[in-house]
């Protein structure tokens, strides 16, 4: 397998076990009635920063660029589309969260539902979006682009692991870390 897909894939399983303690996060909500804003904004803070700038640009900027400049419309107009959709779908859901979080803030209690909805949302579409990026659209890619083009992708993708890079993941698994801990 390709070294960048693989890569993808291996930041897929850090993004999965997030999804796991923000549905828990959630759930703090609905069994004790209280929540810790603190911890939520970490949670949108891991998304923007880790799943979306981290992860998702490897994709946009990269990976499917890649796949449109080889494979062409089939790429762009099909999956390509497809998975830019659902993370700018994603996005808006931390953006709504964020708001609902500066109206608990602001005393608004009734907004919980918000908080929890958008959170339960967030990770219903990331769960399927990295179940069909694994199983679907990365295969695809693999199968589909020219050899040139997936050595452009891998040399892309390992491009980016500088020392930053890894001090931003090495920060964002902290973070997962604690969340983890936290919400056991």
């Amino acid at each position: 397998m390709n070294k960048a897909i693989s890569l993808l894939m291996e930041e897929h399983q850090y993004i999965l076990r997030f999804l796991k303690v923000a549905r828990k996060m959630a759930q703090k909500i609905l069994d004790e009635g209280e929540l810790e804003p603190d911890h939520f904004y970490k949670l949108i803070d891991f998304v923007r920063n880790f799943a979306d700038k981290y992860h998702h640009c490897k994709e946009e900027d990269v990976l499917f660029k890649i796949m449109e400049e080889d494979i062409g419309t089939a790429a762009k107009e099909g999956p390509v589309k497809g998975m830019l959709v659902e993370h700018d779908l994603a996005r808006i859901y931390m953006t709504r969260l964020k708001q609902a979080l500066q109206k608990y803030e602001s005393g608004e209690v009734d907004v919980k539902l918000d908080i929890i909805a958008n959170v339960v949302s967030y990770t219903h579409l990331l769960q399927q979006h990295i179940n069909t990026e694994d199983n679907t659209l990365y295969p695809y890619a693999q199968r589909m682009l020219k050899p040139e083009s997936l050595a452009k992708l891998e040399t892309l993708v390992t491009k980016e692991q500088n020392e930053e890079n890894e001090r931003i993941k090495a920060k964002y698994l902290e973070l997962l870390r604690f969340l983890e801990k936290t919400y056991n």
